[in-house]
């Protein structure tokens, strides 16, 4: 009986062993966040996601918008920058300028989408978005010049429809 019971104990042991190297590799650690404050706790795993992200391009914006929108603007340009001084996709443009759009910053927003859309002319649901925002701005003209442009690629999908329609009724437009 004592040799099952120290054969149970080691395999537990050496389970709970295994488990918290592969928690502790992933990033994966509680303490980092448990009883902090929510600013702490943030940061933390803020860290946590940059290790995550890795080199996907996506995923490293998708951190740097959590540290633009939150007022550690630097933090997250550093990590736009890092994206964007390599290859960038279009997607990857059209991506920082949502963020800079959501930060209220329009005309550094207008400066990503003309990259996206430079780099992607053919993307009618694109096309539709940027126009909306052209047109809650104030900028009718462009915005339909836009949508001119949008219908031009596809006349049957409702979603366009839909982020050209919005607009005009002060309705940010729905992402994708």
């Amino acid at each position: 009986m004592k040799l099952k019971s120290m054969a149970l104990l080691t395999l537990v042991f050496t389970l709970g062993i295994t488990v918290g190297a592969v928690a502790a590799r992933r990033g994966v650690d509680s303490t980092r966040y448990r009883s902090k404050s929510k600013q702490e706790a943030a940061l933390a795993l803020l860290e946590t996601a940059k290790k995550q992200a890795g080199k996907g391009s996506w995923e490293q914006i998708g951190v740097g918008r959590v540290y633009y929108l939150s007022g550690q603007k630097a933090e997250g340009q550093a990590l736009f920058d890092a994206v964007t001084s390599k290859k960038p996709e279009a997607g990857d443009w059209f991506r920082i300028g949502r963020v800079y759009r959501e930060a209220g910053e329009w005309d550094k927003a207008k400066a990503a989408f003309d990259k996206a859309l430079q780099m992607e002319k053919g993307d009618e649901k694109w096309l539709s978005e940027v126009g909306a925002y052209y047109n809650l701005e104030g900028d009718r003209e462009t915005a339909e010049r836009m949508f001119d442009q949008s219908y031009k690629i596809e006349t049957e999908d409702v979603w366009p429809t839909l982020n050209m329609a919005s607009s005009y009724l002060g309705v940010e437009p729905q992402r994708w």
